[in-house]
């Protein structure tokens, strides 16, 4: 993330003033925020396509006509008091009701909504802070970091287990499945988007010139223009066709198009739905799926989708099924589960084990420390890279003992880099490297043994620890070594009490 020290102070100023303005939600603060971004940028997008429009010699009908009032540019110089009622009564009900291109992705999804800024004053800074970021004049870069920045602030789970997935963790998953331009790429349980968003941006680095490409020290990728893509049925795609999202809570819903937009994609398609109930029924239509799906969550029985065979009401598992059934028979898949997924010893667990091993093909499984989702849970988990249709042959192990951050609460910045480039690198050639040195960080097992092992999939099943051989002295050795230390203590003690006396 390379945003200025400027900016980030000003985002940490934004956070104070809701936190001490009373919204100490943050998940309510970010929909708030994004509600007031989505104004700005309102005025803003309409202002350039009337530019463009005069350019071109072309009429164009502005958003606001009939509307002025509703302009950010317009409403920003009210008083504190006049501001909040203005906006509370007339602009969030106009933007509640756009039906016009791009605008309408983010107003669609806000019959629901609710503007809670509850103090005048705190809607006076916030917009003034807002306004001094000037968010549409930014690269699509630098826009998407700052919403980013924006949302890493988030630090509680929600209530159904969901949370957060670590840029970097993303990041990596992306590069394992490696998605391209003509994938359509799914995230059934997509919470803030950053898994589409990510895909993108690695589509993007795919077909950018590599000498404009850039690194920051996180290791995110910057400067992906994309200047390889020469045909516009490919932007369309990318732009119309290709992400797809879905969440059950319609705040993450909000917040991911928010996202999106702002990273770059012009018509992503995020809904409101929960992907495990009857309400969707989907299947055999992506070619990529990348998710996090919630760890915790529990489903009614009577709300399942009729078509998930496993007999459990655990999301973690119905999740991993319904990513099977939504992919494209050669379709792949980058999920984290917890670790309980892997050796769990219920009928449905071990029914998922094998229909990833026998209707898949299992590639490769990371197992990730405990520390990683921290602090949001301190569960450990897995990546499970997987491809629907054929059968496994024998399925990668790694072992992530370090993710480039401390794995205690304070998630403190190590390395930035840990194990991920070498579980990048390791797993890209692990056909040729073939590894079988259970000993070592990564190591092939071979479908026939875990079949045999009631399908277990955690990686210490297999790993074998080598032990160190330490020698110890014998018994009288050691006695004799605490005797002499102990004359020698009595003589110390003595001498000491001599020179008392003496002094």
């Amino acid at each position: 993330m390379r945003l200025s020290p400027e900016m980030k102070s000003k985002i940490d100023s934004l956070w104070d003033r809701f936190w001490s303005g009373g919204l100490s939600n943050p998940l309510q603060s970010i929909e708030q925020m994004s509600y007031l971004i989505f104004m700005k940028r309102l005025e803003d997008m309409d202002v350039l396509e009337q530019r463009r429009a005069n350019s071109m010699g072309k009429e164009y009908r502005s958003i606001f006509e009939g509307n002025e009032e509703c302009r950010w540019s317009v409403w920003k110089h009210k008083s504190a008091e006049d501001m909040l009622k203005h906006v509370r009564e007339v602009v969030f009900p106009f933007v509640k009701n756009i039906h016009d291109g791009e605008k309408t992705l983010f107003s669609e999804h806000m019959k629901d909504a609710v503007f809670i800024i509850p103090k005048p004053t705190l809607l006076q800074e916030a917009v003034s802070i807002i306004d001094e970021l000037n968010i549409s004049a930014q690269s699509a870069d630098v826009q998407g970091d700052l919403y980013e920045y924006l949302l890493s602030q988030l630090s509680t789970a929600g209530k159904n287990g969901q949370f957060r997935t670590p840029r970097h963790i993303i990041r990596m998953m992306v590069e394992l499945v490696d998605p391209d331009i003509n994938d359509r790429i799914c995230d059934p349980a997509c919470g803030t988007g950053g898994f589409l968003f990510s895909a993108y941006k690695s589509i993007l680095r795919k077909y950018t010139s590599p000498e404009l490409i850039e690194q920051d020290k996180e290791g995110d990728y910057h400067n992906l223009i994309g200047d390889h893509i020469v045909e516009d049925e490919y932007w369309e795609k990318l732009h119309g066709d290709a992400f797809y999202g879905f969440d059950f809570e319609s705040t993450m819903v909000r917040i991911a198009l928010m996202n999106m937009v702002l990273h770059g994609i012009k018509s992503p398609h995020i809904r409101l739905t929960d992907t495990l109930s009857n309400l969707y029924n989907e299947e055999n239509r992506y070619n990529v799926i990348l998710a996090n799906p919630p760890f915790k969550g529990s489903i009614d029985k009577d709300d399942i989708n009729d078509k998930l065979t496993l007999n459990t009401k655990k999301t973690e598992l119905l999740f991993v099924e319904n990513m099977i059934r939504l992919l494209e028979m050669g379709g792949k898949c980058g999920v984290i589960v917890p670790d309980g997924v892997l050796f769990g010893s219920s009928k449905a667990h071990k029914q998922l084990r094998k229909m990833l091993l026998e209707n898949c093909q299992l590639e490769g499984i990371v197992s990730m420390p405990s520390g990683v989702f921290k602090p949001y849970a301190g569960v450990s988990t897995a990546v499970l890279i997987f491809v629907k249709g054929g059968s496994t042959e024998k399925v990668w192990f790694y072992d992530m003992e370090a993710d480039g951050y401390s794995l205690d609460d304070k998630r403190a910045p190590t390395d930035m880099k840990g194990d991920i480039p070498d579980i990048i690198e390791r797993y890209r050639s692990r056909k040729t490297e073939n590894p079988q040195d259970r000993k070592g960080k990564c190591f092939y097992v071979p479908f026939t043994e875990i079949k045999e092992n009631g399908y277990d999939l955690s990686i210490s099943r297999y790993k074998e620890i080598e032990y160190e051989e330490i020698e110890y002295e014998e018994p009288e050795v050691i006695i004799q070594k605490i005797e002499e230390l102990e004359d020698q203590i009595k003589t110390n003690v003595a001498e000491l009490k001599e020179m008392l006396k003496q002094g």
